[in-house]
C-alpha cells in the first residue's frame, strides 16, 4: 500500500513504479467528482452518495474512509481476487484505509511517500487548477496530521523529492520484501 498526504506525488509515482513491476492495482471509489482527464473505472470508479452508501452497507469494501468531504473506499473483490491468485496487488489509499486494510491483512506491505518539505507540499497544490486557497489550508492540515500518524504507524517512509529516486527506493523496498519470508 502507498499512501501519502494530497500532492505528494503518489498518482506519479504509482505509474512509474506500473513501468518496472508488474502488480494489480486496484481502482478505488469516491464520492468526488472527476477531475479532467479522469476516466470512471481507470482512475476511481465514481459513485453517488447514496450509491457508495449502500455498496458500504452490503460489505462491498475492504475499507472506506471520509476524506476532504467525500467518501473513498477499496472494493473488496478485486483485492481478495488477486491475493488469491497469487498476485501481487497494489493500494494507493489514505491513512485511515491503510491502517484498516493493514489490520485485515498483516502481511501487507505499507509505504508512506513523504513531501521533502511542508513549503514543496504547499507549492504542488498551490499548482493544482482545483484547489481553492481553503482547500490548501485545509489539506496541509491534514497532511501534519497524516504525517505524525505515518511515523508511528507505517512500515517504510519514503520522501519524494524526486520522483525517479522515490520510484527507485520503493521498488527496492517491494524487491527486499519478495526474498524475506
Amino acid at each position: 500500500m502507498i499512501s501519502g498526504p494530497s500532492g505528494v506525488g503518489k498518482s506519479t509515482v504509482v505509474a512509474g513504479l506500473r513501468e518496472r513491476r508488474e502488480f494489480g492495482f486496484s481502482v478505488s471509489a469516491t464520492t468526488r467528482p472527476p477531475r479532467p482527464g479522469e476516466v470512471d473505472g481507470v482512475h476511481y470508479h465514481f459513485l453517488g452518495p447514496e450509491e457508495f452508501e449502500e455498496r458500504r452497507r452490503r460489505g462491498w469494501f475492504l475499507e472506506w474512509a471520509d476524506y476532504g468531504g467525500h467518501r473513498y473506499g477499496t472494493p473488496r473483490e478485486p483485492v481478495e481476487a488477486a491475493l488469491a491468485a497469487g498476485s501481487d496487488l497494489l493500494l494507493d489509499i489514505e491513512n485511515q484505509g491503510a491502517l484498516a486494510v493493514k489490520e485485515a491483512l498483516p502481511e501487507a506491505i505499507t509505504i508512506f511517500l513523504l513531501p521533502p518539505d511542508r513549503e514543496t507540499l504547499e507549492q504542488r497544490l498551490r499548482g493544482r487548477a482545483d484547489t481553492s486557497e481553503a482547500d490548501v489550508a485545509r489539506r496541509l492540515a491534514v497532511a501534519d496530521r497524516q504525517i505524525t500518524e505515518a511515523r508511528r504507524t507505517y512500515d517504510w517512509l519514503v520522501t519524494n523529492d524526486d520522483v525517479d529516486a522515490a520510484i527507485e527506493r520503493i521498488d527496492r523496498i517491494l524487491a527486499a520484501s519478495e526474498r524475506t519470508p
